[in-house]
């Protein structure tokens, strides 16, 4: 669309927002974003953007989330002012608990209005404050430009995060001379870029895991983010030192390769919470040592050297003082790092180095595997989620949170930024809105989200959305009756008093609730119908939801309880060949 000189703030903001490379924007109007939604008719009609239409703005916020966190790109919201604006805030702290770049752009009252407590009047700025990375009021159309230049560098510049531009009702209709501000004009007074500049302390680094014999790669989101896959699985390579993951952290690395651990802490695979205990170099890269992990904090990789390399200098150190810290980008500086062995020192690889390691985790991997439940009548989420890993490897995932969570972490095995979750703030009623987000960014590809029948319940609106689109989603719901990790605490720390936990009365007919959308419903109860109705499920040319009916009180396994040390699981299983599992023993690893 050609710019006159004299444009509108609407005008402003959509082109703005074209020319740093926004195209879809996920929302929902109301009054004071009206300004905007007019001018945005005219520029879908071009078709130079598209907007997508979601029935309830957490849901438009979530959407934008997992567009941004499986693309890479920035993921764009709208909303209205008030109840519009409010309805963002779940959203916005999900993505900044999890450094997800996010542009919100909110509607305001007019300049004159605010502070007068007018109709759908709310200090969004305020009340986000705790939770964005940065935040504007716009007073004058003309910074507009340089404003939304500035968000999409500030949300994407070192540690992601979500940036918020809250636009009164005038400011967008307001004429002006126009004139587009570029990203590489921006003079961002207080804003530090994060350049990696350390390599003196490479040397150090090296002699580390020199004399390390059991060393240990503990991986978090900010090397997704980094989009470090291949240099990092090229650094476990070269020094052949096992990697375990974060929640944020699943698909640096295959998890059928002879170096994955899986996922660590709370829910982690027990041998890759015996390594964190019995490793002599933890080597962090884009992780935060948060208490999910780490359990109790005193107790986590106390047997060890850590070096700890990070895009935040806030992280580093603020919960482990680590013998190594690193401030910058993770491939940048792994890049970096390996560059300095070929060219400064004199490196021989040592394949011997930690051979006696892996063999110790070998042998825990046989004697504590994640199992499937075996000779059982009983539909299990385990076996279900093992099953659609097989059926679709090269899938797109989304979960909500609880139980089903957990099993997904333990039991898919996914591809970099083919997972999206949320870990830091826990947002039930996430996996639905976020599937659409990655469905619109790749129309071609399955998407399928796992979800619990009490998470489903908190945005299910969002079938609307779906059906609207026709996007062929694939919803699989675990289905147990209950707040399932609710009453796994409830069973296990108090008393088993079921308090308001269990979701079996009012709960809807999911066959028929798909139906009522316009999508295929499908269910399953029994062992003997998984593979065919799965094979159905994923092959199904349109968006479907999938009931499955598992055991109730089947709780996710091993747990560390809270307050103990990751060697300390509860409901552990040890592997027995003629059953498949044993009885749930509690145990507290000792190498001793």
């Amino acid at each position: 669309m050609s710019v006159t000189n004299f444009v509108s703030g609407a005008f402003s903001l959509m082109d703005s927002l074209i020319r740093n490379g926004a195209f879809h924007i996920f929302g929902y109007p109301g009054g004071a974003i009206l300004p905007i939604y007019d001018e945005l008719f005219r520029w879908e009609e071009k078709n130079l953007i598209s907007h997508i239409l979601c029935r309830h703005e957490q849901g438009a916020i979530h959407a934008a989330d997992g567009y941004s966190r499986s693309s890479g790109k920035i993921g764009v919201c709208f909303a209205t002012s008030g109840p519009g604006a409010t309805n963002l805030v779940t959203g916005i702290a999900t993505a900044q608990m999890d450094s997800v770049p996010l542009l919100i752009i909110t509607g305001q009252v007019a300049r004159a209005f605010i502070g007068t407590d007018a109709f759908q009047e709310v200090d969004i700025f305020g009340i986000t404050l705790p939770i964005v990375k940065h935040s504007y009021i716009v007073r004058d159309p003309r910074d507009i430009s340089k404003i939304v230049s500035e968000a999409f560098y500030i949300a994407q510049e070192g540690r992601p995060g979500p940036v918020l531009i809250d636009i009164p009702k005038d400011v967008g209709l307001e004429k002006f001379s126009y004139n587009f501000v570029p990203k590489f004009n921006l003079d961002l007074l207080g804003f530090k870029s994060i350049k990696f500049t350390k390599e003196k302390y490479f040397h150090k680094m090296f002699e580390l895991i020199k004399e390390s014999s059991q060393p240990l790669l503990y991986v978090g989101g900010g090397a997704i983010s980094s989009n470090a896959s291949k240099i990092v699985l090229e650094f476990a390579n070269l020094f052949q030192i096992p990697i375990t993951t974060t929640l944020m952290g699943k698909g640096i690395i295959d998890e059928n390769h002879f170096l994955s651990l899986g996922m660590l802490g709370m829910h982690g695979t027990a041998y890759a919470n015996f390594a964190v205990s019995e490793c002599d170099l933890l080597i962090a890269l884009g992780a935060r040592f948060d208490d999910r992990v780490t359990g109790k904090l005193d107790e986590f990789a106390c047997n060890a050297q850590v070096i700890h390399i990070d895009v935040d200098p806030a992280e580093v150190g603020k919960n482990r003082i680590p013998q190594v810290a690193i401030v910058g980008d993770i491939k940048d500086v792994i890049t970096n790092f390996l560059s300095y062995l070929n060219n400064c020192v004199q490196f021989v690889k040592n394949d011997e180095q930690t051979i006696s390691w892996k063999q110790r985790i070998s042998v825990w991997k046989k004697q504590y595997p994640l199992l499937i439940p075996k000779n059982v009548n009983f539909l299990s989420a385990q076996e279900i989620l093992h099953t659609i890993s097989i059926l679709e490897p090269q899938a797109y995932f989304t979960t909500d949170v609880g139980q089903h969570q957990m099993w997904a972490a333990q039991f898919l095995n996914v591809l970099p930024r083919h997972w999206m979750s949320s870990s830091g703030l826990g947002t039930m009623g996430y996996g639905l809105p976020a599937a659409i987000g990655v469905q619109v960014a790749f129309p071609n590809q399955k998407v399928i989200c796992v979800s619990g029948d009490a998470s489903f319940q908190m945005n299910l609106q969002e079938l609307g959305t779906i059906a609207q689109y026709n996007l062929p989603i694939k919803i699989l719901i675990i289905n147990n009756k209950w707040q399932g990790m609710v009453r796994q605490w409830q069973q296990a720390f108090y008393g088993k008093r079921y308090s308001h936990s269990n979701m079996e009365k009012g709960s809807p007919n999911f066959i028929k609730l798909a139906q009522a959308f316009g999508l295929l419903g499908l269910e399953i109860e029994s062992r003997k119908d998984l593979k065919s109705t799965l094979q159905l499920f994923c092959s199904y040319n349109g968006p479907v939801i999938l009931n499955c009916k598992v055991k109730e009180e089947e709780n996710c396994y091993p747990m560390v309880a809270p307050g103990k040390s990751n060697s300390q699981m509860i409901g552990l299983v040890k592997h027995s060949s003629t059953y498949g599992l044993e009885k749930n023993v509690n145990i507290s690893f000792n190498s001793k």
